[in-house]
C-alpha cells in the first residue's frame, strides 16, 4: 500500500476508533507528516503488518524500537520505563516527550518538542503538575526552581548553552540520583557539572572536598550541597545559597557548625557561630560588602586544609590572605584567631581572652551589684519620706485590692520570664530559668494558674461585694473619657490651658483596666489550647493550636510593652508620682496628688464633710 492508499482514509480529520469505549483520533496531518523526520519513510514501513483495507484484525501498535534500538535500550534502563513495566504507574514514553509521532520534527528544529529550548517546558508537562508528580511520589518543586535559576532564567532568554534538563539527567536512560550509574549520583555530579564548568571542576578536585570525593567520603560536598540542585543562583544574588551573607549562616556551617566532622574526622566545628561572633561576622550582619566571609579566606572551589603549603590560610600565605583586605599585614597582624572559640582553643590568644572573658564577668558583676546596692539604699532612704509623708492620708487601695494587684504584679512578670525565656532560648531570659525547660514549663503554667486565679477572684469580688461592684461601674468607658483624652492632648500640647478633671478613675486607668482584662482572656483562651494540646486537637485542626500560639506571643510582646510605657510612666516615672506611686504599697496617695489627678472625685470626697471626717472614712475601707 502507497502512502495515497493510507491517507485517502486518514486525511479525514473526523476519523476515529475506539478502545475499550475510548474514542480515538486516527487522522494524519498529510502537511504536518510531510514536514516531519519521518516524512521519507512510507507509512508501512512502521505499519508493517497492514497489508490491505480494511485493517482486520487491526494493525499493532507501532514500536519506536523498531528503528530506534539505542535510544530504545537506553529508555528500559530509566526511570520511566522502569516504573511503567515494574511499578505499573504512568510515567513517561517516547511520544510524550516527542509528540505526535506523524508530526515529529527534527530536534534542530526550534519548533521541536526535543529543541533544546524547549526541553525545559516538555519535562514541565509533566514535572510541573503536582498531582501527576505526587502520584508517583515525587514533588512538582523541582521544575519551579529550575524556572526561577540562573540556568532556567537563561535559557529563557534564549541563552542555549544553559544548562536544561537532559544535560544533567541525559536524555533517555534517565536514572534514580540513588544509581550509581546516574549523572546526578552524588559522586558523579562534579563530572556532570563539569561538562560546562570544566575549569572549576578541575579546581575542586583538587581540593579538600574533591578529595574526599574522590576518597568515596559522602560527608564531602559536592556542588549541588553548596549551590543547591535546581534553584541554583549567581553568588550575587543576595537569596543564593552561595551569596557572602549566606556563606556562614547557611551554606558552609552545614557542616562546619556541628560535631558531626569533628567526631568523624577531627574537624572543628562551630565555624560559623565563631565567625559571626567575630567582627567580620558582626559587620557582614550589619550589612557590610567588604567584610571577609568565609570564601574571602578559604577560597571558593579550591579549599586546602591550612596544613598544606599551598592553602590560603596556611600560617605562611596569611599575610597575603589578609592582605588581600589589609594592605600591609605583616606576619605579626596574621598572629590571632579568626574563629575565637573561648573555652576551646588551646592557643594563647584564646587562653587569655578567656582569662578577659571571666574576669570581666566578675568585674561586672562586682561593680554593677554594688552600684545596684549602693543606690537602692540611697533611693530607699530618699523614698521613705515620701513614703511616710503625712499628706498621703488618702486610700487608694484597700488591702483586698493590694492583694490582687501583687498577685497579677508577680504572675505577670513571672509569665513573661518564663514565656520569653522558650522564644529565645540564648537570651538572659532562659538564662534566669537555669536553661532548664522542665523549670521554666512548670514555672509558666504555675504562674498562668495564679493569674487566671486572679482574673476569676476579681470577677467574684465585682459579682459578690458591693464595692467591687462600685469600682467595675467606675471603671466602664464613658463618653467623657473621649472628650478628657482629647482636652488633655491639647493641654499638655499647649493648645489650650484648661486641664480636664478626672473622676475616680480617668481614661488612662480605665484603658489599663480593659487592656488587662482583654489580655487575661486572650492569653488564658491561646495559653489552654496550647496547654492542653493534645485535647484541643480532638475538636480542632492543629493549625488552629499554631494560630492561637501566634497570638499568645504577639499578645505577650503587646502586654509586655504597654506595662513599660504606660503603667510604669503613671506608677513611677511620672515627676508628679516619682519615685513611686506607694499605693501598691500601703494603698495610700498624697491629699496634695489626688486633688491635682483625680479632683472630681477629690471634691466628692471632701464635700459635704469636714477633711477629718472623709479620713475616718477612708480609714474605715
Amino acid at each position: 500500500m502507497s502512502n495515497e492508499d493510507c491517507l485517502a482514509c486518514h486525511s479525514d480529520p473526523s476519523l476515529i476508533k475506539e478502545i475499550d469505549s475510548k474514542k480515538i483520533s486516527v487522522h494524519v496531518d498529510d502537511k504536518g507528516y510531510q514536514n516531519s523526520i519521518h516524512a521519507p519513510f512510507a507509512c508501512t514501513d512502521c505499519h508493517a503488518d497492514v497489508k490491505s483495507y480494511p485493517h482486520d484484525p487491526a494493525p499493532k501498535r507501532v514500536s519506536c524500537a523498531e528503528c530506534h534500538t539505542e535510544a530504545d535500550a537506553a529508555y528500559n534502563e530509566g526511570m520511566h520505563s522502569r516504573a511503567i513495566r515494574e511499578e505499573h504507574i504512568k510515567a513517561a514514553s517516547c511520544l510524550d516527550c516527542h509528540g505526535n509521532a506523524h508530526l515529529i520534527l527534527p530536534s534542530s528544529d526550534p519548533q521541536s518538542k526535543t529543541y533544546r529550548a524547549n526541553i525545559p517546558q516538555s519535562c514541565g508537562v509533566c514535572h510541573s503538575e503536582k498531582f501527576v508528580m505526587e502520584s508517583a511520589g515525587f514533588s512538582g518543586q523541582p521544575f519551579f526552581s529550575y524556572t526561577e535559576s540562573v540556568h532556567g532564567k537563561a535559557i529563557g532568554s534564549g541563552e542555549l548553552r544553559a544548562a536544561i534538563c537532559t544535560d544533567c539527567h541525559k536524555s533517555h536512560d534517565i536514572r534514580s540520583g540513588a544509581d550509581p550509574e546516574s549523572p546526578i549520583f552524588k559522586f558523579n555530579i562534579p563530572k556532570t557539572c563539569s561538562q560546562c564548568h570544566k575549569t572549576i571542576e578541575e579546581k575542586f578536585s583538587q581540593s579538600i572536598h574533591g578529595r574526599a570525593i574522590h576518597r568515596g567520603n559522602w560527608q564531602s560536598p559536592v556542588c549541588t550541597d553548596c549551590h543547591g540542585i535546581h534553584l541554583i543562583k549567581p553568588h550575587i544574588d543576595p537569596t543564593s545559597s552561595v551569596a557572602a551573607q549566606s556563606l556562614a549562616r547557611t551554606t558552609c556551617v552545614q557542616c562546619h557548625e556541628g560535631i558531626r566532622l569533628s567526631q568523624e574526622f577531627g574537624v572543628p566545628g562551630a565555624r560559623g557561630r565563631t565567625y559571626l561572633d567575630s567582627y567580620h561576622g558582626l559587620a557582614s550582619q550589619l550589612g557590610s560588602k567588604v567584610a571577609a566571609n568565609c570564601a574571602s579566606c578559604h577560597g571558593v572551589h579550591d579549599i586546602l586544609p591550612s596544613s598544606d603549603p599551598k592553602s590560603t590560610i596556611h600560617k605562611d600565605n596569611l599575610a597575603v590572605t589578609c592582605g588581600k583586605c589589609h594592605p600591609g599585614a605583616s606576619e605579626n597582624f596574621t598572629k590571632g584567631k579568626i574563629h575565637i572559640e573561648v573555652g576551646i582553643s588551646k592557643d594563647i590568644g584564646s587562653i587569655l581572652t578567656r582569662w578577659v572573658r571571666n574576669f570581666y564577668i566578675c568585674l561586672i558583676i562586682l561593680t554593677i551589684g554594688s552600684m545596684l546596692i549602693h543606690n537602692a539604699l540611697i533611693w530607699r532612704k530618699k523614698a521613705l519620706p515620701y513614703l511616710h509623708s503625712p499628706d498621703r492620708t488618702i486610700l487608694r487601695m484597700n488591702l483586698n485590692q493590694r492583694i490582687q494587684h501583687l498577685t497579677l504584679t508577680i504572675s505577670f512578670f513571672v509569665l513573661v520570664i518564663t514565656g520569653f525565656a522558650l522564644k529565645y532560648p540564648e537570651s538572659w531570659f532562659a538564662w534566669l530559668m537555669g536553661s532548664n525547660e522542665w523549670v521554666r514549663r512548670l514555672g509558666h503554667r504555675i504562674a498562668a494558674s495564679f493569674l487566671m486565679g486572679a482574673g476569676i477572684h476579681h470577677v467574684g469580688y465585682i459579682i459578690f461585694t458591693k464595692e467591687g461592684w462600685q469600682i467595675f461601674k467606675e471603671f466602664f468607658p464613658v463618653k467623657k473619657d473621649m472628650f478628657d483624652f482629647i482636652q488633655n492632648m491639647k493641654y499638655y500640647l499647649g493648645l489650650s490651658s484648661i486641664r480636664p478633671e478626672f473622676a475616680r478613675f480617668g481614661y488612662i486607668e480605665k484603658a489599663e483596666y480593659w487592656a488587662l482584662v482583654w489580655g487575661i482572656v486572650v492569653m488564658s483562651i491561646t495559653g489552654f489550647m496550647a496547654w492542653f494540646e493534645s485535647a484541643t486537637t480532638q475538636f480542632i485542626p492543629r493549625w488552629v493550636i499554631d494560630v492561637a500560639i501566634a497570638i499568645h506571643f504577639y499578645e505577650a510582646i503587646l502586654a509586655t510593652l504597654a506595662i513599660i510605657v504606660w503603667h510604669f510612666y503613671h506608677a513611677i516615672f511620672d515627676p508628679d508620682v516619682y519615685p513611686a506611686n506607694f499605693a501598691f504599697w500601703d494603698g495610700k496617695v498624697s491629699r496634695k496628688w489626688y486633688k491635682e489627678e483625680h479632683s472630681l472625685h477629690y471634691k466628692q470626697l471632701f464635700e459635704g464633710s469636714s477633711e477629718a471626717e472623709t479620713e475616718r472614712n477612708n480609714k474605715k475601707d
